[in-house]
């Protein structure tokens, strides 16, 4: 074979130029390699410069800052990115699918979430058109198919394993949309109802389940929990509906009594919480028999100071209550005896009214003068010399509202 060649100046005459160039020989090649001036490209350069060329490659790199030249831009970063979407749809939404699955086997389940999430994005896809092709349109949609199902009833173990529990049930929903038969998504949605103590939901979930495979160990173990809760919740659910009737009832009597016993009761939009001082049939209180009781609040208003009684009996005299509560350990100048002091109620008309001290809390409530305001009982305290100053300041602080 001939060769046409230019000659340089140091040309040697002894070549051939009707004959094939020979190989040169291994010898030839390492002769040449020693005798020829080597520059190190990496020797030539700081550590902070092979650190920075090292920080742009998607191996080492820190962040995408340090991976962008001076435009911004990181062509073999954007050439590995792009590689994730080369493909058809259920090509790359199987790639993402491999991923989460490579993440769950190490129990990383944020991550596989995240895998899941975009393999399904690439499903939902509907705007962007950079998919490939499928040669074969009906098994690529098929696969479609099979891959949102897988994808659905993966993520949906990973929200479940992260306590997402709301977000399995619709997971799970998503799938069994795709495959009503799906049995991972049965036991899962129905975890995640029970984990929610939504027990009667669960139980719908793991029968229909249990239903489609009779064998499934593990969904038979779940089936039979949410039936032992369900016995529980159904005992505890009687309860309530009983303790609900049986105050229904109590209430109903309480009513009656005090109607009966003319007793009027009114309330307002700031009713102090009382807790267990309440107005209370005793000792029966289904027994229209038993005797009222009240909580009445003793006001000491010269003084600024109270006293409650919680349980005050509708049979009980004013007097029998001040005789144990007279004296008072911070009346200092002894104006609190059962002999110095008289007592007042506000009527209905919004005025005051004396009551007598020997009469019973029944007689003082009962004579169409009075009311229980937000379920309390309020008796005025007021030492005798200093009462008429007293009602005086009501009347003003009463014309002024």
């Amino acid at each position: 074979m001939s060769r046409i060649e230019e000659l340089p100046d140091d040309f040697d005459e002894r070549i051939n130029l009707n004959e094939a160039p020979s190989a040169p020989s291994i010898e030839d090649l390492y002769q040449q390699h020693i005798k020829t001036p080597r520059k190190d490209p990496i020797s030539d350069q700081s550590f902070e410069q092979i650190v920075q060329d090292m920080s742009k490659t998607p191996l080492f790199m820190n962040s995408l800052e340090e991976a962008t030249d001076e435009d911004g831009q990181n062509d073999l970063l954007e050439a590995i990115k792009a590689l994730q979407y080369e493909g058809t749809k259920a090509e790359v939404a199987q790639g993402f699918k491999e991923r989460g699955n490579e993440m769950v086997a190490e129990k990383k389940w944020s991550d596989a979430k995240e895998f899941y999430t975009k393999g399904i994005a690439v499903l939902m896809d509907k705007v962007n058109d950079k998919w490939d092709q499928a040669e074969d349109q009906e098994s690529e949609l098929k696969l479609r198919k099979t891959l949102e199902e897988q994808l659905y009833v993966n993520r949906a173990l990973c929200n479940l394993e992260l306590k997402n529990y709301r977000s399995t049930t619709l997971d799970s929903a998503a799938a069994l949309r795709v495959n009503p038969r799906n049995i991972k998504a049965h036991f899962r949605s129905a975890s995640a109802l029970f984990a929610l103590d939504k027990v009667l939901e669960a139980l719908d979930v793991a029968s229909r389940g249990i239903q489609i495979d009779p064998n499934n160990a593990a969904l038979s173990k779940l089936l039979e929990k949410i039936r032992e809760r369900a016995k529980i919740k159904e005992a505890q659910d009687r309860r309530r509906e009983a303790e609900k009737q049986r105050k229904q009832q109590e209430e109903s009597i309480l009513q009656a009594a005090l109607k009966t016993k003319k007793i009027q009761l009114r309330g307002t939009k700031n009713s102090p919480n009382m807790e267990d001082a309440v107005i209370r049939l005793s000792p029966d209180p289904l027994s229209p028999k038993s005797l009222l009781e009240f909580p009445v609040m003793l006001l000491y208003p010269m003084h600024n100071q109270t006293d409650l009684i919680k349980a005050w009996a509708e049979k009980d005299a004013i007097t029998d209550h001040l005789s144990y509560i007279l004296p008072l350990p911070w009346d200092n100048k002894n104006e609190y005896k059962l002999s110095t002091v008289d007592c007042y109620m506000d009527t209905i008309s919004g005025g005051l009214m004396k009551v007598g001290k020997k009469l019973t809390l029944l007689e003082a409530l009962s004579n169409g003068k009075t009311e229980i305001v937000d379920g309390l009982v309020r008796i005025f305290v007021v030492p005798i010399p200093l009462a008429s100053k007293w009602i005086e300041e009501v009347k003003r602080k009463k014309g002024k509202s």
